[in-house]
C-alpha cells in the first residue's frame, strides 16, 4: 500500500449514486495529470464498485466520461484504489470478489494515507 499520496479521492456510494462517482474519479485523473500523486477510497456501500465491472454503466454524460473510462485511466497513470476492509465485511464482500488491482486497507492504513495527503475530496 501506498504510505503517503499526494490526494485522496474518498467515494462512499454505489452507483445508485453516479455524479458522485464520476466527480471523484475525474478529480483523481486530474491529480494525476497535474503530476501529483492519487488515490481513490472505496469505503461503506462504494465498496461494491470494487467488484470486476460494477463501473460498466456509470455513465453521467457530458463533459463528463464514463466511470470504467476514468477508472483504467486513473490505473493506468499510476492511480491506487484502495477499499476499506471493514466496509467489505459490512456489505458480505470477500476480498477474492473484488478486482486484483485494488488493495485492501484497514482504518490505521485510511488514517495514514489522510493525515500526509496534501489534499482530499470527500464525496458523502
Amino acid at each position: 500500500m501506498a504510505n503517503t499520496t499526494d490526494f485522496v479521492s474518498n467515494l462512499f456510494d454505489d452507483t445508485t449514486k453516479p455524479s458522485k462517482i464520476t466527480v471523484g474519479l475525474t478529480m483523481a485523473v486530474k491529480a494525476l495529470e497535474k503530476g501529483h500523486s492519487a488515490s481513490v477510497i472505496l469505503f461503506i456501500d462504494a465498496v461494491k464498485l470494487a467488484k470486476p465491472n460494477a463501473l460498466d454503466s456509470v455513465d453521467i454524460g457530458a463533459p463528463f466520461k464514463p466511470a470504467k473510462d476514468l477508472l483504467e485511466k486513473f490505473i493506468k497513470q499510476g492511480g491506487n484504489v484502495l477499499v476499506c476492509g471493514a466496509c467489505m465485511e459490512h456489505n458480505g464482500i470477500k476480498e477474492s470478489e473484488i478486482d486484483p488491482r485494488f488493495e485492501v486497507i484497514n482504518g490505521g492504513d485510511v488514517v495514514d494515507l489522510m493525515m500526509g495527503a496534501k489534499g482530499s475530496l470527500q464525496l458523502s
